[in-house]
């Protein structure tokens, strides 16, 4: 994640690419990060690349753009109950940004840096660009998969490719090396996915996420 991104995630705001926006503590607020945790993960982080194949769109699946069915995955207009898995990418010692929108059929609605809604969302889907993956809660069956996140975005991944990078694919999970195909990893409530390619990034163990994922 960029440093203009971490700071306020890690404080408990819910980010834009702008920043955010100044509000009195609740109840409902993470606890405050001590100065020297967040040093330690300003110190974790890149750049965020420059050029489209470090900027993505949200729907490169025309199936997914039109709300199709994918995979046994439906697209509905009404989303239910969800939690967050985050995910971050890096390819050339860079952040990929992973958009918002994915998984939300066009038309969409925006505000700013936000996807406010679409024609219908996949039980998958991103709604700002910090990387935080909703997953509907359905309450029976496995959790679905990255493979499954990135088949809805329209961008390829395996062992040797990331988006438009092609190389070596080296995956975390919680901070620690997933040895399988990235493709298999579970998107858990509250897992912490790191997917890099080139030169190695520590990868971040944790991640605060926003109040009621």
């Amino acid at each position: 994640m960029a440093r203009s991104q971490l700071v306020p995630v890690l404080t408990g705001c819910v980010v834009a690419l702008a920043g955010c926006a100044a509000n009195a503590p609740s109840a409902s607020d993470p606890p405050p990060v001590s100065p020297s945790l967040l040093a330690q993960a300003l110190a974790m982080t890149r750049p965020l690349g420059v050029g489209p194949m470090f900027r993505p769109v949200a729907l490169g699946n025309r199936l997914t753009a039109a709300g199709a069915p994918i995979d046994g995955s439906h697209c509905a207009r009404q989303a239910g109950p969800a939690y967050g898995a985050h995910i971050e990418l890096f390819a050339r010692d860079h952040e990929v940004l992973v958009p918002a929108g994915i998984g939300i059929a066009a038309p969409q609605s925006r505000r700013g840096a936000f996807v406010l809604g679409g024609r219908c969302r996949y039980p998958l889907h991103t709604t700002d660009p910090t990387g935080v993956v909703r997953v509907a809660r359905t309450g029976h069956g496995p959790a679905p998969t990255v493979g499954q996140l990135f088949r809805l975005w329209g961008q390829p991944l395996s062992r040797h490719r990331l988006a438009g990078f092609r190389g070596r694919v080296n995956a975390f999970v919680g901070g620690r090396p997933w040895s399988g195909d990235p493709r298999n990893i579970p998107l858990t409530r509250h897992a912490q996915i790191v997917l890099e390619l080139g030169p190695a990034v520590k990868p971040h163990p944790f991640y605060v996420f926003p109040s009621g994922l």
